[in-house]
C-alpha cells in the first residue's frame, strides 16, 4: 500500500472507552490507572477536547516531570496562571496538613461557580512524595460540585480507606477500558490506513495484548517493512527500531537531546541545538510522531515518556564531547529563565561545578532546601575543594542549609573552608573579604541561639566588618522561629531578664543593619513583654505601642504577630484598644497565603481563647490537638507545646497535662527556656490542683514561684489564677503572692465582663463592672466601697452609664431599663 495512505498519528476513542469517560463530569475525582502506553493521557485530553466544545470550561493540565515538589508546584503554578488563575503564585508549596489546608480552601473558593473546571495532573506516579494522594484526597472531599480532578498514573495510589471515605465521589479507569478488544483493534487499523486479515489482527491482539503503544509500534513497523516485527523483541528495541533509528540524523539528534527537557519550546530547542530552523523540525516530528505532542497552549512541546527514555539511550551514545555541549546550553537556559534546580543537575551532570556553584548561590537556598541532604552531601563531595573554595558565596549558602538540616558538623566544615579561602585568595579586595567573614559571623551566630550574649557578639562583628546586606537572610521570613513570643525564646535563666533586656538593645541595632532590619522591633516587644510579666501593665502597654509603631508597614508580619499575643493577653489585665481584632488579623493573613503567619495566629488565638475559657473559640487545629499536622521549626516547638497544655486545662484535660509535662521540662532544660518552663510548671500545678493533688500541685507551684521570684514575674500566675486561687489563698498574702492575687480577681472580673450584652458594648470595663453591682442591688455607697472610690465618684460613673446608653426618665425607671439591658444576653 503506498506510504501517502498511511494515517498512523490518527486519535481512535473507542465508543465503549467514551462511555466509560462520561461519568468524570459527575464525579469529583477521577483516577486512569495503567501501565505507560496505553493511551491515559490520549483518552484525557480527548474528552476534555470534547467538553470544551460542549460549554467552554475552564481546564488546568498539571504534568509531573520529577518527584521534587519544588518543581512540580512551578508546573502548578504555571499550570493554574495559564488556566487565568494566577493567585497561587502567592503560595509556597504546602508541606504539612496547616498549609495543605489553606490551599484548599482558597482553591474552592476561587474556583466554585457554574462554569465547570477540570484539573487534570498526568504522570501523577513520579510524584513519590507520600503527602500528595493525602493532599489530594482532602480536596476531591471538598471540592464544589463543578470542579473535578483527573489524575493519570502507572501505579494504583489512593489508599483503601480513602477510597471509602471519598465513596461515590471517585471514579476509577483502569486497563480494562483504555485496551483495545478485536473488534477495535480492527476498526482502528482500518482508521491508520492498514490492511491486516483477520488473522494478522488476531496476531497482532495477542502479542499487544490491545496495549495500544505496542500496537502503534508494530503498525509503523508494518509501514516501514510490510511485516509485523518479531513478538518476542522488547518495547524499547521495538521503539527504538521504529521510531528513532529510520529518522535522518539531525532529526535523531534533535530528539536525543530535547528528550532531556520535560517540556520545551520553539525558542529553547532553537538555543540548545544552536539551530534557526528547530521550528521546522517540531513541525515535521509532530506531524509524524505520536509521541511529540504540542500541548494546548500552543507554545510548548513535550516527548512521551517512552520517547524521553528511548531518547535518552540514543543521547548517551554519542560522543561525550556533544553530550557536554548539550548539557552546557541546556544549563545555561535553566539558569537565564530562574530554573535554578534544573540547570544545578544539567551542570553536574557535565561536571562543570564552577557554573553549578554559581547557580546554586544565584538561588540563595530557597530552592536547595527541596533537595534531599544526602543530594546535596553527594554533589558536595563530588565537587574538587579548590572549585569550591573559588566560590565564597556558594559556601556560604551552604552553611545555612547545613544548619537548617541540622547538619552541625558539615557547617563548621565549611565555615573553616571558607575562611581559608577567604585569606588565600589574593583577588578579593579588604571590602569583599570582610563582607564574607562577616556573613560568616551571621551565620555561625545561629549555633548560639537564644544565648544573647553569644549572638551578640557575633553580630556585632558582622555589622563591623560588612558593607552589604546579607544574602542568607531575607528580612520578610520569619524570625521568631514560630514562637508568639520574643521573651520566652531568649529568657535563659532566673534573675538574668536586665541583663539579657540590655544585650538585645545592644545586639539588635547591627543586626537589622546587615539583614534589611529582620525581626526589626524585637527587642522592643521584649522588654514590653517583661513589663507585662512583672504586671507593669502601664510600662508595657507604653512599650507595646512603641514596638507596633516600628514595624508598621514594614511587611514584616511575624513581629506584627507577637505585638498581637502580647496585646490580647494584656487585654485580660487593662482596658485598652486594639489595633485590629484577631479576625481583622486572619482576615489580612489570608489575603498573604503564608501558612506560617496562620500557624502562628491559630497558637495566638488558641492560648487566649484558653484563657477565657472559650473552648469553642480556639482554632480546630489546638481543639481537636492535631498540631502533628503542622510543620513547626524545631526551636518555636515548646512554645506552641506550652499553649497546647493551656488548651487542655481550658477543657479540663488534668491529667494530659500533667502527663506531658515531664517531657517538655526535660526539652525546656536543654534549650533553655526558662520562661516556657514556668508557663509548664505553672500549668501542672493548676491541672494537679484540680484533679485533687493537693501537695503535688504546691510542689509545682513552689518551684515556679522560686523560678519567678528573682525577676518579679507575676502575670502567668495571675493567668491561671481561676486554677490556682485555692492554692494562693492558704499561703501568706504578702509580697509576689498578694500581687497575683490581686491581678488574678481583676483578670476574672475582666473576663466576666467579656460576656456583656451588645447592648452594652460601648461601656468601658470600670462602666461595666459598676452595672453588674447595681444588678447586685447595691446603691452607690456600697458600689464605691467595693471599688474603693468616693460616692461621688460612683454618681459621676452612672449619669455617664445612663448618658452613653441614651437611658432618660426618672431615677427608679432609669435604673430598671439599665437591667433589662444587662439581662438581654442576646
Amino acid at each position: 500500500m503506498p506510504k501517502s495512505k498511511w494515517n498512523l498519528n490518527t486519535i481512535y476513542i473507542s465508543e465503549r472507552l467514551q462511555e466509560s469517560l462520561r461519568p468524570i463530569s459527575r464525579c469529583a475525582m477521577t483516577t486512569v490507572v495503567a501501565p505507560m502506553g496505553y493511551g491515559k493521557t490520549t483518552a484525557v485530553e480527548w474528552y476534555l477536547a470534547e467538553r470544551a466544545r460542549a460549554e467552554a470550561p475552564y481546564i488546568v493540565r498539571i504534568s509531573v516531570y520529577s518527584s521534587n515538589l519544588a518543581i512540580f508546584w512551578k508546573s502548578v503554578q504555571d499550570a493554574f496562571a495559564r488556566a487565568g488563575f494566577a493567585f497561587l503564585r502567592e503560595y509556597d508549596c504546602p508541606t504539612d496538613g496547616a498549609s495543605g489546608g489553606l490551599l484548599i480552601d482558597d482553591l474552592c473558593h476561587a474556583l466554585t461557580g457554574e462554569k465547570s473546571c477540570y484539573i487534570f495532573i498526568d504522570d501523577f506516579h513520579l510524584l513519590t512524595d507520600k503527602r500528595a494522594p493525602g493532599f489530594l484526597c482532602a480536596l476531591a472531599g471538598r471540592l464544589p460540585p463543578n470542579v473535578h480532578l483527573i489524575l493519570a498514573s502507572r501505579d494504583l495510589f489512593l489508599p483503601a480507606a480513602e477510597l471509602v471515605r471519598l465513596g461515590g465521589k471517585v471514579y476509577q479507569i483502569g486497563t480494562a477500558q483504555l485496551r483495545l478488544n478485536h473488534t477495535e483493534l480492527a476498526v482502528y487499523t482500518k482508521r491508520c490506513g492498514t490492511a491486516l486479515s483477520d488473522e494478522q489482527i488476531d496476531t497482532l491482539l495477542y502479542y499487544s495484548e490491545g496495549w495500544f503503544s505496542a500496537v502503534y509500534l508494530n503498525l509503523r513497523m508494518f509501514s516501514e517493512h510490510g511485516v509485523l516485527p518479531d513478538p518476542n523483541s522488547d518495547i524499547s528495541s521495538i521503539f527504538t527500531a521504529a521510531m528513532i533509528d529510520p529518522l535522518p540524523e539531525k532529526q535523531r539528534e534533535f530528539l536525543a537531546v530535547m528528550g532531556l527537557a520535560d517540556e520545551f519550546t520553539v525558542e529553547m530547542a532553537q538555543f540548545v541545538m544552536a539551530d534557526a530552523h528547530a521550528e521546522d523540525l517540531l513541525a515535521a516530528l509532530t506531524g509524524q510522531n505520536a509521541f511529540v505532542k504540542r500541548l494546548p497552549d500552543g507554545v510548548t512541546y513535550r516527548f512521551h515518556h517512552m520517547m524521553k527514555e528511548c531518547a535518552l539511550h540514543t543521547f548517551l551514545s554519542m560522543p561525550k564531547e556533544r553530550q557536554t555541549v548539550y548539557r552546557g546550553r541546556l544549563g545555561i537556559w535553566y539558569e537565564d529563565h530562574r530554573l535554578y534546580l534544573h540547570a544545578m543537575i544539567e551542570y553536574r551532570q557535565n561536571g562543570d561545578y564552577d557554573a553549578m556553584l554559581r547557580t546554586l548561590q544565584k538561588d540563595a537556598g530557597i530552592l536547595l532546601s527541596s533537595l534531599h541532604p544526602k543530594a546535596v552531601l553527594a554533589a558536595l563531595d563530588e565537587c574538587p575543594a579548590a572549585v569550591l573554595a573559588s566560590h565564597p558565596l556558594a559556601i556560604l549558602v551552604l552553611m545555612r542549609s547545613m544548619f537548617n538540616w541540622r547538619n552541625i558538623p558539615k557547617m563548621l566544615e565549611l565555615k573553616e573552608l571558607l575562611l581559608t579561602a577567604i585569606s588565600e585568595n589574593t583577588a578579593l579586595s579588604a571590602q569583599e573579604k570582610g563582607d564574607l567573614r562577616g556573613e560568616c559571623d551571621l551565620i555561625m551566630s545561629f549555633l548560639c541561639y537564644n544565648d544573647i550574649s553569644a549572638m551578640s557578639r557575633l553580630h556585632r562583628s558582622a555589622s563591623a566588618q560588612m558593607s552589604r546586606k546579607a544574602i542568607s537572610i531575607q528580612s520578610g521570613g520569619g524570625w521568631t522561629f514560630g514562637s508568639p513570643s520574643v521573651l520566652m525564646m531568649f529568657y535563659r535563666a532566673p534573675g538574668e531578664l536586665q541583663s539579657e533586656l540590655a544585650e538585645m538593645d545592644e545586639c539588635m541595632p547591627h543586626y537589622y543593619k546587615i539583614t534589611g532590619n529582620h525581626g526589626q522591633g524585637a527587642e522592643t516587644i521584649m522588654r514590653a513583654e517583661a513589663a507585662f510579666l512583672q504586671g507593669r501593665l502601664t510600662d508595657a502597654h507604653i512599650e507595646l505601642e512603641s514596638a507596633c509603631a516600628r514595624i508598621q508597614d514594614n511587611g514584616q508580619a511575624n513581629m506584627a504577630l507577637c505585638c498581637d499575643f502580647l496585646a490580647w493577653r494584656l487585654s485580660l489585665f487593662a482596658e485598652m484598644k486594639y489595633h485590629c481584632t484577631l479576625a481583622e488579623r486572619h482576615a489580612e493573613l489570608l489575603r498573604q497565603h503564608n501558612a506560617s503567619w496562620l500557624n502562628l495566629w491559630n497558637a495566638i488565638a488558641a492560648y487566649y481563647y484558653a484563657l477565657l475559657g472559650k473552648t469553642d473559640k480556639i482554632p480546630e487545629v489546638f481543639r481537636a490537638h492535631r498540631l502533628s499536622t503542622v510543620h513547626t521549626l524545631a526551636p518555636g516547638k515548646p512554645m506552641i507545646e506550652m499553649i497546647e497544655n493551656q488548651v487542655g486545662l481550658a477543657q479540663g484535660d488534668y491529667a494530659r497535662v500533667v502527663g506531658r509535662s515531664e517531657r517538655l521540662l526535660a526539652v525546656c532544660e536543654g534549650m533553655h527556656y526558662a520562661l516556657v518552663a514556668m508557663h509548664i510548671r505553672i500549668q501542672t500545678a493548676a491541672a494537679y490542683e484540680m484533679l485533687g493533688k493537693h501537695a503535688e500541685a504546691q510542689a509545682q507551684l513552689d518551684q515556679a514561684l522560686t523560678d519567678a521570684e528573682p525577676d518579679g514575674f507575676v502575670i502567668p500566675f495571675a493567668e491561671n489564677y481561676r486554677y490556682l486561687k485555692p492554692l494562693l489563698t492558704e499561703r501568706l498574702q504578702t509580697g509576689t503572692v498578694a500581687q497575683i492575687i490581686e491581678l488574678g480577681e481583676a483578670a476574672e472580673r475582666r473576663k466576666a465582663g467579656f460576656d456583656r450584652p451588645e447592648a452594652l458594648s460601648a461601656l468601658t470595663e470600670r462602666e461595666y463592672e459598676i452595672v453588674r453591682l447595681m444588678a447586685q442591688r447595691l446603691n452607690n455607697r456600697e458600689i464605691a466601697e467595693k471599688l474603693y472610690l468616693s460616692e461621688g465618684s460612683i454618681r459621676q460613673y452612672v449619669n455617664q452609664i445612663y448618658t452613653k446608653l441614651q437611658i432618660a426618665g426618672e431615677p427608679r425607671a432609669k435604673r430598671k431599663l439599665l437591667l433589662d439591658l444587662l439581662a438581654d444576653k442576646n
